[in-house]
């Protein structure tokens, strides 16, 4: 996503230190809490997975006042450290014949994602216009669907995507933060959504009438695994894990940086930002892909057994911090802010959503595939890792590689969605 700097009050708290202190103790807060197994906190935790608390905690405080991302580097930090290292520790173990036998779901599920994003934004417009037309009318470059259209790109692709968007259409610069704010908005809300779903999918699961077996066979064939290699960890073991983790993390960086630019100034179709194929100069696009092979590369060597000291719990660490600074945008004060564009979004990601339970309905695909089909839409590489990981961390990979699906796909999705949404608002 792409954020904008507003002139806005300072947070109480802007010292990145003190705020990363402050989003510490909200994680602890939560895994302490979850941890008790009587009275109120064991209901309390039987209807809120652990990981909506880590992510609600931090908007709450944000909504306050207290802090604030606009005015923090910690999300920055996240998701280009600690998402890559983490990439890599969980993906040390990947069993990519058991992920293949998950079968074509996955994907049919993130395309039927894209497919509701595309025709969401054209049927929002339509709906609003029959009671605010104001809302999503405007001339030229003010135009609201030329606005719509950045959006469509960040809920198809990522920040790249958003950005060829702006390109392209030219959107007025002065009004864009407001399309900002529905983007942050909505797509955090649905995000929440999906995580409450998360600790009812064995219901949801049921009333899908889902066929899991594929997904079982995974989890259990990687919880076999590394019970047989599971030992004591030792400070030689953390190490060695840190040098895998960040070597790598600086070899993706550098890697990544240079196969986008050389993208970018050997082909005009990449370089131009109003073409189709831009976004595949995204230096944070290439940084994932080749965090996400190396770590594919490591499991075939020894380094594999590092699971068994724990590899994928430090990454599962370093993705919950990339939550709770994800929390951080979430400004619940903001949500009446501009009613007209935030009912544009909640009826365009209904639409999603919709389309999304029809069709897992249809092909009884389990709730997994639809809540990280989505996410690798509207979250993107930051978010449909952190989703698939709380379903178990054998799955975190399938929620990779859909995302750097939606980064080839999404400038060409978003493209199309904003011709409609253009016929739409002059019907």
């Amino acid at each position: 996503m792409i954020l904008l700097q507003q002139i806005k009050p300072t947070p109480l708290i802007s010292d990145d230190t003190i705020v990363f202190g402050l989003l510490a103790l909200c994680l602890g807060f939560v895994f302490y809490t979850s941890a008790i197994k009587t009275g109120f906190w064991k209901k309390f935790y039987s209807v809120v997975p652990t990981v909506l608390m880590c992510y609600l905690l931090p908007g709450i405080l944000t909504s306050l006042g207290i802090i604030s991302d606009e005015t923090s580097n910690l999300y920055f930090v996240a998701s280009r450290y600690l998402l890559p290292a983490a990439l890599v520790l969980m993906t040390l173990s990947i069993d990519l014949k058991a992920i293949a036998n998950l079968g074509s779901k996955a994907l049919i599920m993130f395309l039927t994602g894209s497919f509701g994003i595309i025709i969401g934004g054209p049927i929002a417009i339509l709906l609003v216009s029959i009671f605010s037309p104001e809302t999503v009318g405007g001339v030229g470059p003010d135009a609201v669907w030329r606005g719509l259209s950045t959006i469509a790109g960040s809920w198809i692709g990522g920040g790249a995507n958003q950005a060829a968007m702006f390109e392209i259409f030219e959107y007025n610069p002065e009004k864009f933060g407001g399309m900002v704010l529905v983007d942050i908005v909505i797509a955090n809300l649905w995000m929440a959504i999906i995580l409450l779903g998360v600790g009812k999918s064995k219901k949801i699961d049921a009333w899908l009438k889902a066929d899991t077996s594929s997904i079982e066979t995974l989890k259990k064939k990687v919880s076999e695994h590394t019970a047989k290699i599971t030992r004591v960890a030792t400070l030689h073991d953390y190490m060695i894990l840190l040098a895998l983790a960040f070597t790598a993390v600086g070899a993706a960086h550098f890697l990544g940086n240079h196969f986008a630019a050389f993208l970018t100034d050997t082909f005009d179709v990449i370089r131009d930002k109003t073409k189709i194929l831009s976004s595949l100069g995204s230096t944070f696009l290439w940084m994932v892909v080749f965090a996400t092979i190396i770590g594919i590369s490591l499991s075939f060597t020894k380094a594999k057994n590092y699971e068994g000291a724990g590899a994928s719990k430090i990454g599962g660490m370093f993705i919950y911090i990339l939550v709770a600074t994800i929390g951080m945008q979430m400004d619940l004060g903001k949500v009446l802010e501009n009613p007209g564009l935030i009912a544009v979004g909640l009826i365009w990601i209904s639409v999603h959503a919709g389309l999304l339970i029809l069709i897992a309905k249809l092909i009884k695909a389990p709730y997994f595939f639809l809540a990280v089909g989505s996410q690798a839409n509207v979250g993107g590489a930051a978010s449909a890792p952190v989703v698939a990981a709380e379903f178990h961390p054998s799955l975190t990979s399938v929620g990779i590689l859909l995302a750097v699906f939606g980064y080839v796909v999404g400038t060409a999705g978003a493209y199309f969605c904003a011709i409609l949404m253009e016929i739409a608002s002059k019907v």
